[in-house]
C-alpha cells in the first residue's frame, strides 16, 4: 500500500494547538492579558503530545487529543443511558420503574401511577395475580412466621427482611440505618458473611449472622471454626438464628478476597483478622467435607447458640449434591431449621462477569427444586423456606411465596432505600450515594436517622401494598399464596396458572418414586448421603466426549 504524503485531517486537533499556542504566546505576551488562552491551547499540546508518545492506546496515537473525547463520551456512557435513553421497564439491572416505587415508598411520598400500565401484557412472560370478587379486610401487614418451631428459641419472623451484605462490603452508616430501620420495623437483618460489626450492634435489631467460609467472627488463627468464639456471638440476644453460607446467587463456588489495604481496624476487629493483611474467604467450607458432616455442624451451632435457629444459604448448582443434602437428612435425622434459596439473579459488590451471568440456577427454578424436594421427601413441614433474587415490590413478594418460600430477604431493594442510584461503582469504593464504600468522606455523608427512617418506611409501605394484594385476592395472610393466584402468559393467545405451568409434588412422591420429573428421575437414585461427589454415570461423561 502507498504511503500517503497528505497530513493527516485525524491531527488537525493537535496541529491547530500548536498553531494556537505558537500565535497566542507572543500576542498575549505583547498585549497583556488574556492569559487564559495560551494556557489552554499550552494544556492542549501537552497532551496531544503525549498521546502521540504513549504506547498504551493506539487510539490515541492515530487520533491526539480527538480520542480523549471518544474515552470521556464511554465513561458516561452507563449514565447516559440509565438516565436519558432506557424506557422506564427496561431492566439493567433494575428498571427505573422498580428502583422508584422504592423511592417512593422509603420517602411515603405519592407511589400511585395515573393512566394505566407502561407493561406490555400481550407479550410472552408478562405475569398477573388473581383477584376474587369476596375480597378480604386485613388489620395491619405485620405479616409473619415462625422459624425453628422445634428449637428452644424459635424466631418470629417477618415475611420482608434484609438480605446478607457484610460491614465492609457496605459503610458504617449504611449498615447503622439498616439495623436501625430493622429494630423499627420488625424485620431482620442479615449481617452478611462479614460478621458482627460494632454498627451491627449499635442500634439493637434483629440479626441473622451469616457464616461463611472464612468463619469471620468465630475463626482461629489458621482460619478454621473456633466454637468459643461462635458461642460469645450466637448467644447475644440481638442474634435470632444462624445461617450457614454454602453459597450465593451471584458467584457461586467463588470465594474471595478482601485485599489488607482494605482492611481498616475495624473490619479487622468484627472478622477477628488482623488489620492489614489479606482476609480470604475460601471458595468452600473447611468444618465439613459431606452432606453428613454438615448436618451435624448445624446441630453443633444449634446447641452452642443455645437453641436458636440454624439453617443455610446456598445457590443451586448440581442438583445431585442438593439430592445429597436432603438424602443425608432423611439418612440421619438431623435436618436444618431453614433454607434460604439464593437465585442466581442476586447482587453482589463485584464477582466475574461469566459468575453474574452465567453461572447459578435463576431463583424460580431454584426455589420450585428445592420446595418439590422438601415435599417429595416429607420434609417440607419441618424446615421454613426464604428467597432471594430482585425483590423490590408486593408482587414479587406473593409471586415468590406462591412458588414455595415462607419468607423473602432484599439486598437491592433496602440499599436503593438507602439512596443508592445503581451507580455500578460497588466494586470501586466510589459509591456515590455512600452506600457501598469504606471511603469515610463518601460514607459518613449518608445521614443515618434519615436513612433508617427510609428503610423503615420500605418495609412497610411494601408489606401494606401486599396487604392490598391479599385482600384484592380474598386470602387473609401470605402463607394462603399458592402457584393456582400467579398467572403468566406462555404466547400471544395462551396462558396458563403456575400450578399448570410448574410441576409441583405430592407429599412423599419422592420416597415412592412417583415424580415424572426427568431431575429426580436422572440424579435422585444416585445422590448420596455420604458425599458430594458426582453419580458414576456423570463421572464416566467426564473421561470422554463420545456421548
Amino acid at each position: 500500500m502507498a504511503k500517503t504524503t497528505t497530513f493527516p485531517v485525524r491531527y488537525s486537533a493537535y496541529a491547530i494547538s500548536i498553531a494556537g499556542l505558537i500565535i497566542s504566546l507572543p500576542v498575549t505576551l505583547w498585549l497583556g492579558g488574556w492569559y487564559l488562552i495560551p494556557v489552554i491551547f499550552a494544556a492542549l499540546t501537552a497532551l496531544g503530545t503525549w498521546d502521540l508518545l504513549q504506547r498504551s492506546h493506539t487510539v490515541s496515537r492515530n487520533y491526539p487529543i480527538m480520542a480523549n473525547f471518544r474515552y470521556l463520551f464511554e465513561s458516561v456512557g452507563p449514565e447516559i443511558r440509565q438516565y436519558f435513553i432506557q424506557s422506564d421497564t427496561e431492566e439493567r439491572p433494575f428498571s427505573r420503574e422498580q428502583r422508584t416505587i422504592v423511592y417512593q415508598r422509603a420517602k411515603q411520598v405519592l407511589d400511585k401511577r395515573p393512566f394505566g400500565s407502561q407493561l406490555s401484557m400481550y407479550e410472552e412472560g408478562f405475569e398477573w395475580m388473581n383477584h376474587s370478587l369476596t375480597p378480604t379486610r386485613l388489620d395491619n401487614s405485620d405479616f409473619r412466621i415462625v422459624i425453628g418451631r422445634n428449637c428452644a428459641k424459635p424466631y418470629s419472623a417477618s415475611v420482608f427482611n434484609i438480605s446478607a451484605m457484610s460491614f465492609g462490603s457496605l459503610s458504617a452508616n449504611a449498615i447503622l440505618s439498616l439495623n436501625a430501620g430493622a429494630r423499627k420495623g420488625g424485620f431482620y437483618h442479615d449481617t452478611g458473611e462479614g460478621s458482627i460489626s460494632r454498627y451491627h450492634r449499635e442500634p439493637g435489631g434483629d440479626l441473622v449472622w451469616e457464616i461463611g467460609s472464612g468463619y469471620f467472627g468465630c475463626r482461629n488463627p489458621d482460619g478454621s471454626f473456633n466454637p468459643d468464639m461462635f458461642r460469645q456471638n450466637a448467644t447475644l440476644d440481638q442474634v435470632k438464628m444462624i445461617e450457614v453460607k454454602l453459597s450465593q446467587g451471584a458467584k457461586p463456588g467463588h470465594g474471595g478476597i478482601l485485599p489488607g489495604e482494605k482492611v481498616t481496624r475495624e473490619i479487622a476487629e468484627a472478622r477477628g483478622v488482623q488489620m492489614g493483611e489479606d482476609c480470604i474467604s475460601p471458595a468452600s467450607h473447611s468444618a465439613f467435607s459431606n452432606p453428613v458432616e454438615l448436618l451435624e455442624f448445624l446441630d453443633q451451632l444449634r446447641e452452642l447458640s443455645g437453641g436458636k435457629p440454624v439453617g443455610f444459604k446456598l445457590a443451586i448448582g448440581h442438583p445431585w449434591e442438593w439430592f445429597a443434602i436432603v438424602k443425608a437428612m432423611l439418612a440421619t435425622g438431623k435436618k436444618p431449621d431453614f433454607i434460604v434459596v439464593d437465585g442466581g439473579e442476586g447482587g453482589t459488590g463485584a464477582a466475574p462477569l461469566e459468575f453474574i451471568n452465567r453461572l447459578g440456577m435463576p431463583l424460580t427454578e431454584a426455589l420450585l427444586l428445592v420446595h418439590n424436594t422438601l415435599v417429595g421427601a416429607n420434609l417440607r413441614e419441618d424446615i421454613a423456606i426464604g428467597a432471594a433474587g430482585k425483590i423490590t415490590s408486593a408482587f414479587n413478594i406473593a409471586r415468590t411465596l406462591a412458588l414455595g418460600a415462607d419468607w423473602c430477604n432484599a439486598a437491592r431493594g433496602y440499599m436503593f432505600a438507602l439512596g443508592c442510584i445503581q451507580a455500578l461503582n460497588c466494586h470501586t469504593g466510589r459509591c456515590p450515594s455512600g452506600v457501598a464504600t469504606q471511603d469515610p468522606r463518601r460514607g459518613n455523608k449518608l445521614d443515618v436517622p434519615l436513612k433508617s427512617e427510609r428503610v423503615y418506611n420500605f418495609h412497610k409501605n411494601t408489606l401494606d401494598a401486599l396487604q392490598n394484594l391479599l385482600e384484592a385476592s380474598g386470602l387473609k395472610h401470605p402463607s394462603e399464596l399458592g402457584p393456582e393466584h400467579i398467572v403468566r402468559r406462555v404466547s400471544k393467545t395462551e396462558v396458563h396458572s403456575y400450578l399448570d405451568l410448574f410441576p409441583f409434588l405430592e407429599p412423599g412422591a419422592l420416597l415412592e418414586g412417583k415424580t415424572g420429573l426427568t431431575v429426580f428421575d436422572k440424579y435422585w437414585d444416585d445422590a448420596r448421603a455420604d458425599t458430594f461427589e458426582p453419580p458414576e454415570f456423570i463421572l464416566k461423561l467426564r473421561e470422554t466426549k463420545l456421548r
